[in-house]
C-alpha cells in the first residue's frame, strides 16, 4: 500500500521536474524524486514513533528538483498523499511485528545500554517494565 502511495506522489508530481540544462529529461533528477518518496514512506512505516513530519521532510527532500511556480502544488499533493498514508499506518494492528516481519521491542534501555528485547504495549511503546518511562515523558511533554 506504501508502495503504491509512494508511485502515485512520483507520478503526480514528475511532469513538474525541472529539465536538465540542455532542456531534456533529467533522469537524476527523476530518480532522487522516486528514491525520496519511497524511502521517507518507508521510514513513515519503520519509525513512526519518532517521524513527526513526514510531509515537510519530504517536500524539504525534493523541492529543490522542481521551479518555483510549481511548488506550492507539490506541497499540495505530497501533504495529501502523506496524509493518507499516516492513516494507513495509524489504522494497522498493534501486533508483536511489523509489517515486514521485525518484531516489535520496548522503546526503552537497560542498564547496560542495549535495547530492551520486551514486547510493548500497545497504547505507549513501553513494556509493563519500563512504563514508568512514558509517565515521564507525559510529564516533559506538559513541561515543554
Amino acid at each position: 500500500m506504501l508502495q503504491q502511495i509512494s508511485r502515485s506522489i512520483y507520478r503526480s508530481v514528475a511532469t513538474d521536474i525541472r529539465p536538465d540544462r540542455f532542456g531534456g529529461i533529467d533522469q537524476t533528477a527523476h530518480m532522487r524524486v522516486q528514491k525520496s518518496c519511497d524511502e521517507n514512506l518507508g521510514r513513515l512505516l519503520s519509525d513512526r514513533e519518532y517521524f513527526a513530519k513526514p510531509a515537510k521532510t519530504l517536500f524539504q527532500e525534493v523541492r529543490a528538483y522542481f521551479p518555483l511556480d510549481s511548488q506550492q502544488r507539490l506541497w499540495a499533493v505530497i501533504d495529501r498523499h502523506v496524509a493518507v498514508a499516516t492513516r494507513y499506518v495509524d489504522s494497522l494492528p498493534k501486533t508483536g511485528v511489523d509489517i515486514q516481519g521485525n518484531p516489535i521491542e520496548c522503546r526503552a534501555t537497560t542498564r547496560r545500554g542495549t535495547n530492551c528485547r520486551r514486547t510493548p504495549l500497545a497504547h505507549n511503546g513501553y513494556c509493563p517494565s519500563h512504563q514508568h518511562l512514558a509517565q515521564t515523558e507525559h510529564v516533559l511533554s506538559i513541561a515543554a
